[in-house]
């Protein structure tokens, strides 16, 4: 991936979640929150080659907000030194995740199916990340960040009228970006996620938008539903705490 794809992704990835203040330091981003979604409160290198120079500056930033220092650092060689520098600090690699890039026209398709598209979140819509099945003090906080998401849209999908799975596209940079992916239990295998990312992907279609991303733990089953919608790995990231 050029470098300038890979800046803009890592600041459409941090600016989508909207954490409540952003600095730049050394060629970091460094997004300061204290909310549930990790890419909101850890910093994350603009490019894949830096060393371990401002890790003594980010971590101050963190902690004069009252904040834990957390890094956002991909699985490639040219990182090894900062991963090596981050264990010796006592810091441990937790939570991998891929990041997946992947064609719009592609996921435009992958349903004949349609959801509701919102220009902001409801009270049907927040409801699916705090019910059944989902730790609602994390579903209330990416509630309140992904509702906050500059330039997003929400998408909605259910049967009988109600909402029973939900989504998010946030733009950004050239890239379209799909967040806050999630299904009612009791609803899962119903085709409802597939409507939600088809709708979503004509919707970034509509814009001119040609290029999608998202990020998924390595253990979500959802991946698989990723990958039929045209997702492909670029890099295998993990959370340093």
């Amino acid at each position: 991936m050029r470098p300038a794809d890979l800046e803009a992704l890592e600041r459409a990835t941090v600016e989508a979640v909207a954490p409540p203040e952003i600095l730049e330091i050394g060629g970091w981003l460094v997004p300061l929150d204290d909310g549930a979604i990790g890419r909101a409160k850890s910093a994350a290198p603009l490019r894949h080659d830096l060393g371990p120079d401002a890790l003594d500056e980010i971590e101050a930033a963190y902690r004069q907000r009252g904040l834990e220092p957390g890094f956002r650092v991909a699985e490639v060689e040219a990182l090894e030194p900062l991963r090596t520098d981050l264990f010796r600090r006592g810091y441990a690699a937790r939570q991998p995740t891929l990041f997946k890039t992947g064609p719009v026209s592609q996921l435009a398709m992958f349903s004949a199916a349609s959801a509701t598209i919102l220009t902001k979140p409801d009270d049907a819509w927040a409801a699916i990340f705090v019910g059944e099945g989902f730790d609602p003090v994390d579903g209330a906080s990416r509630v309140a960040a992904l509702a906050r998401s500059p330039d997003a849209i929400y998408a909605a999908a259910g049967e009988g009228g109600e909402t029973q799975a939900v989504g998010v596209m946030t733009f950004g940079h050239g890239w379209a970006g799909i967040h806050g992916m999630r299904t009612a239990p009791s609803h899962r295998g119903r085709g409802l996620a597939g409507a939600i990312l088809a709708t979503l992907g004509r919707a970034a279609e509509a814009r001119g938008v040609t290029r999608a991303f998202l990020q998924v733990e390595e253990a979500n089953p959802a991946r698989r539903i990723y990958r039929r919608a045209g997702f492909a790995p670029i890099w295998r990231y993990h959370y340093w705490r």
